[in-house]
């Protein structure tokens, strides 16, 4: 299994069904996934101490939502992904990422229904859309279980 699908996964339902069919897709192609988490950094608060303690508890939230998310993976399809979090503006982590690797099949992004899918995939479907050396698979956040089975 040279060869991952990076997946974006955060607290929300679109990054769940993302990371489901990506699963679904590397158990079909026999590829691996890697989970990206990325904990945005918080605006500048003039005492470091109090700035040092929020984003701490970021991380400790975001590492519980992405352990519960890819639990529910690793039961229900067996694999056991990468796990990645990071700390960082999320287009410029991704892009820092991906650059120079070839063993990232495709960005996985799960797209929120509605009007807004979110800045990540209005990034990289908009004006960064050519930007990658793979392809961006969007998932869209509204699929059920049976058409992931079904599309991936």
């Amino acid at each position: 299994m040279d060869q991952h699908y990076l997946v974006i996964v955060n607290e929300s339902d679109e990054a769940r069904v993302s990371l489901r069919f990506a699963a679904k897709r590397a158990l079909k192609t026999d590829r691996g996934v890697e989970v990206l988490a990325i904990v945005e950094p918080q605006e500048f608060v003039s005492w470091g101490g109090v700035q040092a303690a929020i984003e701490e508890e970021d991380m400790h939230r975001v590492e519980a939502a992405i352990a519960a998310t890819v639990g529910e993976i690793v039961e229900t399809s067996g694999l056991k992904p990468k796990i990645t979090i990071r700390q960082g503006d999320p287009v410029k982590v991704i892009k820092e990422i991906i650059a120079g690797r070839d063993d990232i099949a495709a960005l996985v992004l799960g797209a929120a229904a509605g009007k807004n899918p979110g800045p990540i995939v209005k990034h990289f479907t908009g004006e960064g859309a050519g930007d990658l050396p793979c392809p961006v698979l969007l998932v869209p956040g509204g699929l059920d279980d049976e058409r992931i089975e079904l599309l991936a």
